[in-house]
Formats: C-alpha cells, structure tokens, sequence
C-alpha cells in the first residue's frame, strides 16, 4: 500500500490530544494497535521521556483540518475503486466485441468448410 498525500494529523476525535489516532489514520491501522505500541514502549524504556515526548508531538503535529476524515478519505478511495472497476469491465466488453466477433467468425468459416 501507498502512502503517497498523506499528512500526519491530530485526530480531532482521539482520546488525548489524538496523536495515536492521527498516526492510525496516517497508516491506515487500528488506533488500538497504535496504543498498545505506545505503551509497550513506555513500559519497555523510561515513562517520563515517552510522556515529555508524546506532549511534544502534541504540539508540533497539526491538528487536522476540518472537514478531513478518514471516513471521507476511505469513500474517495472507494469512488477511485468504482471507477477503475467500470472502466475495467467497459474495456474488457470492447475487446470482447473487438476480437471475439473476429474469432468466432474465423471458427464459423473453419467448422463450415469441414
């Protein structure tokens, strides 16, 4: 998967100051996983630098613009994915007509003279 036009926000829905659930979104993960991370982390080295440093992404990671969503995000990608599907099925019919006509009319002419 790409993560090409992504930015790293603040969720405007996460439970403390929405790091983890901006970085979820960023990644397209569960928010859960993020937060087990997270902790895991803590517990693993000292919790007060995770803390200073989980406060300090607070501030220097921009709160997302209203209006952003990953819910609006994943319905794009799903408009995208609908399009590409009819215009997949459009060009598979055309090069049905295209060639099939032409082949079954070989075949016709083939089992005919035999």
């Amino acid at each position: 998967m790409t993560y090409t036009n992504r930015k790293l926000y603040r969720s405007r829905n996460g439970m403390l100051l929405g790091i983890c659930q901006g970085i979820a979104d960023w990644r397209d993960m569960p928010v859960s996983v993020v937060r087990l991370i997270f902790i895991i982390i803590c517990l693993a080295t000292a919790v007060a630098p995770c803390l200073i440093l989980y406060l300090v992404a607070g501030f220097f990671i921009p709160l997302e613009p209203r209006g952003y969503s990953r819910e609006h995000r994943r319905s794009t990608m799903d408009d995208i994915k609908d399009q590409f599907d009819d215009l997949k099925s459009r060009v598979n019919r055309m090069e049905d007509e295209a060639t099939g006509d032409k082949e079954s009319d070989w075949d016709k002419r083939f089992h005919n003279g035999k």
